[in-house]
């Protein structure tokens, strides 16, 4: 569903059926985490969804309020492979034994 930031994302949910505004992120939410409209700006997970789809891997959000004062709160995501058991360094790639990457990403090749 799209996102009020514009951009689609697996983990947000609106329901506007006969003048009802029910807007959520269901990711926060089964993380304990208050959602608010401006977090979808800036968030990393719709990336994320679009670059890796592997069935393995689960998003831990947390909301952060970066170093510098008067900045917005965002949300930062870590992964988790439950097939490797470790975590994920890079989200959007994914830990690299679920999926075998093509000859042409290989280093040296």
């Amino acid at each position: 569903m799209r996102t009020p930031a514009g951009t689609e994302c697996p983990w947000f949910y609106g329901d506007y059926f006969r003048g009802k505004n029910v807007e959520e992120c269901r990711l926060l939410r089964l993380a304990g985490l208050r959602w608010s409209r401006d977090l979808c700006e800036a968030c990393p997970v719709p990336a994320i969804s679009r670059a890796n789809a592997c069935e393995h891997m689960r998003l831990r959000p947390s909301i952060r309020r970066p170093v510098t004062a008067g900045l917005r709160r965002r949300v930062s995501v870590t992964a988790y492979c439950t097939r490797t058991g470790r975590d994920v360094q890079e989200p959007h790639v994914g830990c690299g034994e679920c999926h075998a990457l093509p000859v042409v990403f290989e280093p040296g090749k």
